[in-house]
């Protein structure tokens, strides 16, 4: 493990012959997965200046805006942590200091490791929650391993968001070519207009994995990011409720470099897939953005912690999660980055 400045941040890396694995000390967000053979990392980096979220400041940093988001928009990175909820705040919990996402993508974290694999915690003081991810990067070959304990401090049982908001970018993101793969079955757009005035999908409407309906009666297939000029939209979609293993795949054409992630889908029911296609034109987006989200989780929608409950269950599968009181719950997943000379239509515990 090494500690290193990776955009302005404070992080540390571990590497293999294939891959080098960059999380931030900040935030704890896997920033970079690097693909040595390509020199592409697959991940999203913002195209505003990063800063440490301990740092950031509403008066000294306008370009990050000023509300809720403003505090994780200042140092978001490649894949983060939605914990305890997915989504933004009430007006109250936002007056109190949560912000979007929750405390997971902002607090520090401790980290410690060897030159394959990492360990790292933090403490959500609000949430009375304790976190920790351990991180094993194979010493050959193309994965890495991840666990997750979530371990509830307090002595009621807690209903928790948890969403592991995975973000592309380019260059391996391109518009009208980068393409996706995932088991999905049923799914609905968010219901509210996302990215007016550039929103096409239908809000609200429940349609079948991968054809979203849109406004001018045709639809927009999920399995290849958008080629719109601008365009920004939000869909829910539930992992087949017959597979054992849930995953996506995003595969990028001019690289022929294929991202994998799979997961136990009774952990992470539900894959969110946001697109921002230069829609956003509020500070720090300034419509410049192109990212696609792939967000594995237990909440189909980004919406408040009462939205979250009060909607209990889609499609008839729950969106929360329960930490019982004084307990923990553990999750794995795995991550795969390989070059290939086609999409992979499909992706198991061992790769594609």
């Amino acid at each position: 493990m090494r500690r290193v400045a990776f955009h302005n941040r404070r992080a540390v890396q571990i590497e293999n012959a294939a891959l080098r694995l960059t999380v931030l000390e900040e935030g704890g967000h896997l920033a970079e997965i690097l693909h040595k053979a390509s020199g592409i990392n697959p991940l999203w980096i913002p195209p505003w200046p990063s800063i440490e979220p301990s740092a950031y400041d509403p008066r000294r940093h306008p370009e990050y805006g000023s509300d809720s988001e403003s505090k994780l928009l200042a140092g978001i990175m490649g894949h983060n942590l939605c914990l305890d909820i997915f989504g933004v705040p009430s007006p109250e919990e936002a007056a109190a200091g949560l912000t979007v996402h929750g405390e997971a993508s902002i607090e520090r974290y401790e980290i410690e490791g060897d030159e394959a694999s990492l360990r790292m915690r933090t403490r959500l003081r609000e949430a009375s929650l304790d976190f920790e991810r351990w991180i094993r990067l194979e010493p050959e070959g193309d994965r890495i391993e991840i666990t997750e304990t979530v371990e509830n401090l307090a002595a009621t049982d807690r209903p928790v968001g948890w969403t592991e908001h995975v973000t592309l970018g380019p260059p391996f993101l391109a518009r009208g070519v980068t393409e996706l793969r995932a088991p999905g079955s049923r799914s609905k757009v968010f219901e509210e207009d996302f990215a007016a005035p550039y929103g096409r999908q239908i809000p609200g409407a429940e349609f079948d994995w991968p054809l979203a309906p849109l406004r001018d009666g045709g639809v927009q297939d999920l399995r290849r990011f958008t080629d719109a000029e601008a365009s920004g939209a939000f869909t829910a979609n539930l992992m087949d409720p017959g597979r054992e293993f849930a995953f996506f795949v995003a595969y990028s054409p001019a690289w022929r470099l294929a991202l994998a992630y799979v997961w136990k889908r009774t952990d992470f029911p539900w894959l969110g897939i946001w697109e921002e296609n230069r829609s956003r034109a509020q500070p720090p987006w300034n419509g410049r953005t192109l990212a696609l989200g792939l967000e594995f989780g237990v909440s189909p929608m980004p919406e408040t912690r009462r939205q979250m409950i009060e909607r209990g269950r889609l499609f008839g599968v729950p969106c929360f999660r329960w930490i019982p009181a004084r307990s923990k719950v553990q999750v794995n997943y795995r991550i795969f980055v390989r070059t290939t000379e086609r999409v992979p239509e499909e992706a198991g515990w061992d790769g594609f």
